[in-house]
C-alpha cells in the first residue's frame, strides 16, 4: 500500500502500537480510521457506512453519538473535572453512581470500588480474593481458577487469569497462583451422545478434581463470565452453572463474575448473572456501564468481603489499593446518564423484543454450507464455520476462514468480531429489527463470497 507521507494513516504507523494486532503486518496495511458515529453505524475516512456487528469492542451500547451522554461530561467537566477518591475524599456523581449500581445488583451486594477498565476491574477482585483470605486467616487459599479461553482482560493478573495463551506466550505469563478448567463449548467439547446436562456434569465433576488435585485448602476463587466473549461467544451447556456453583459451595470457593461485557441488558436481563440464575460473591462491570462513553468499571463486593477488609484494613492502618481515576467523576456522571438512558428507554425490554428476530435470521443461516454452529442468548449470539458439517471436523487453521469472511463482511458493510473460525455478533442494544435484517444480510452475502473463493481455489 502507497500511502502520502503526511496522511492520518502514514502518520499511524509512524507513530502508534497497536493492540491484539500484527504489528508487522500494520506496517503494510495501515489502520481503518474511524472519523464519525451515528447509531448503530460507523463510517471510515473514506465515508463508507458499516453496521458495527460487535458494538466496538462489546461496549458502545447505545451506540456511537448520544448527546445526553456528551451533555452529562460536559456539565460535570464545567462542575468539576477530576477529583481523587483517595483518603476519604468522594464526589456526588461517584456516590449516587454506587448507589444505582447496588440498587440494580443481581444479587444482594454491599459496597462499590471503581477503576477504569474491566481489566482493572477484575485485577481488583484478583487482589480482593487475596485480601480477603488474608484476613480470615487462611492465607494457604491463594490459587484461583478460571476456564480454558476465558478472557478477564489485560493487566498482568488478569490475562493471567485469563485462559487464553496466545496472550501468555512471551509476556512470562500466566503467574504461578492461577490454574484453568475445563472450557464449557458443547459443540466442540462433547462427546459423541453426550447430552448438554451430561456435558455441564463433566465440566462440574472435573473442576471438583481440580479442586481436589490442589488441595481445597489452597482454593480461593473461581472466576466466569456468564457467556464467553472473547472465548467465542459460548452460551454455558444447560445445568452448568447450578452444578458448578455447588461445587464451589462444597469446597467454600469466592465465586466472582465478570460481568463486563454481558452486564446493562445484554442477554435479555440487566445481568447475565440473572439469565444464568448465578450467585456471586463479587460482580465486576464495565463496557456497557458508560455506554463506551467514558473509561470506568466497578466491582461489587458482598457484606462478608467488605467485612474483612474492614477489618484488615484498620488492623494494617489503611487499604492500600486504588487507582488514581478511579471514581473519576466525569466518568461517573456519564456512567449514570448511561444508567438513567437504559431505564427511561427500557432497554431491557427492547432487547427481548428484538432479540427473536436475531435469533431467526442467524439460526437461518445455519443451512449455509460453511456454518455448523449457532447459538447465542439475547443481543450476543456466534456462528462457527466449519469443512463438514455432520463430522464439526473444522478447515485447517492455517487458511484463516474466519477472517475471510470477516473481510468479505467490511466490503459489505458489516464488521463482525472473528475469532478463529467463529463469529461474535452483539451489536449496539439500540438495534432495531431493520438494522437485524441489514447485518443478517450483510454476513450472508460474506459468507457466499467465502464459499464462492473455497470453490474456486478446490
Amino acid at each position: 500500500m502507497t500511502l502520502l507521507p503526511n496522511s492520518p494513516h502514514a502518520r499511524d504507523i509512524k507513530s502508534h502500537v497497536h493492540p491484539q494486532t500484527n504489528l508487522k503486518r500494520h506496517q503494510e496495511v495501515g489502520p481503518t480510521i474511524m472519523t464519525r458515529g451515528e447509531g448503530v453505524y460507523v463510517f471510515d475516512d473514506a465515508g463508507k457506512r458499516y453496521i458495527e456487528g460487535v458494538a466496538g469492542l462489546w461496549c458502545a451500547s447505545l451506540g456511537f453519538s448520544v448527546e445526553r451522554l456528551a451533555k452529562a461530561a460536559y456539565d460535570q467537566m464545567l462542575r468539576l473535572g477530576y477529583y481523587h477518591t483517595y483518603r476519604h475524599h468522594s464526589s456526588e456523581a461517584a456516590i449516587e453512581l454506587a448507589e444505582r449500581l447496588l440498587a440494580i445488583a443481581p444479587v444482594p451486594m454491599s459496597k462499590v470500588l471503581f477503576q477504569c477498565s474491566g481489566s482493572e476491574a477484575n485485577d481488583t477482585a484478583i487482589k480482593l480474593v487475596w485480601y480477603y483470605h488474608n484476613a480470615i486467616g487462611k492465607p494457604e487459599k491463594s490459587k484461583i481458577i478460571a476456564r480454558k479461553f476465558a478472557y478477564h482482560g489485560n493487566t498482568a493478573a488478569a490475562v493471567s487469569l485469563s485462559g487464553k495463551a496466545d496472550m501468555h506466550r512471551d509476556f512470562n505469563l500466566p503467574f504461578a497462583p492461577f490454574r484453568h478448567t475445563d472450557f464449557p463449548h458443547y459443540y466442540r467439547c462433547g462427546e459423541a451422545g453426550e447430552s448438554e446436562e451430561a456435558f455441564a456434569s463433566r465440566c462440574a465433576d472435573n473442576l471438583e478434581k481440580l479442586i481436589q488435585a490442589e488441595g481445597p485448602d489452597t482454593v480461593a476463587a473461581f472466576f466466569a463470565e456468564p457467556v464467553m466473549g472473547a472465548g467465542g461467544g459460548i452460551v454455558p451447556p444447560r445445568t452448568y452453572f447450578e452444578k458448578v456453583q455447588k461445587v464451589l459451595r462444597k469446597y467454600d470457593v469466592l465465586f466472582v463474575a465478570d460481568e463486563v461485557i454481558c452486564g446493562f441488558g445484554r442477554t435479555g436481563n440487566m445481568w447475565g448473572s440473572q439469565t444464568f440464575n448465578l450467585r456471586p460473591d463479587m460482580i465486576s462491570c464495565a463496557k456497557a456501564l458508560s455506554a463506551a462513553f467514558q473509561p470506568i468499571s466497578a466491582l461489587m463486593i458482598n457484606e462478608k468481603i467488605y467485612a474483612a477488609m474492614v477489618e484488615q484494613s484498620d488492623k494494617l492502618g489503611s487499604f492500600a489499593h486504588g487507582y488514581t481515576y478511579a471514581g473519576h467523576p466525569v466518568a461517573a456522571a456519564v456512567a449514570l446518564e448511561a444508567q438513567k438512558i437504559y431505564a427511561e428507554a427500557d432497554i431491557v425490554g427492547h432487547v427481548r423484543r428484538v432479540a427473536p428476530r436475531m435469533q431467526s435470521r442467524l439460526e437461518a443461516l445455519a443451512d449455509h454450507p460453511l456454518i455448523g454452529d449457532v447459538g447465542g442468548v439475547g443481543l450476543l449470539w456466534a456462528l462457527e464455520i466449519v469443512k463438514d458439517k455432520r463430522t464439526r471436523e473444522p478447515f485447517d487453521p492455517a487458511l484463516k476462514l474466519g477472517q475471510t469472511v470477516g473481510d468479505h463482511a467490511r466490503r459489505h458493510g458489516l464488521i463482525a468480531r472473528v475469532i478463529g473460525d467463529r463469529l461474535v455478533f452483539a451489536p449496539p442494544l439500540i438495534i432495531n429489527e431493520d438494522e437485524i435484517d441489514a447485518l443478517a444480510d450483510a454476513l450472508g452475502k460474506a459468507l457466499d463470497d467465502t464459499l464462492r473463493d473455497l470453490r474456486r481455489a478446490a
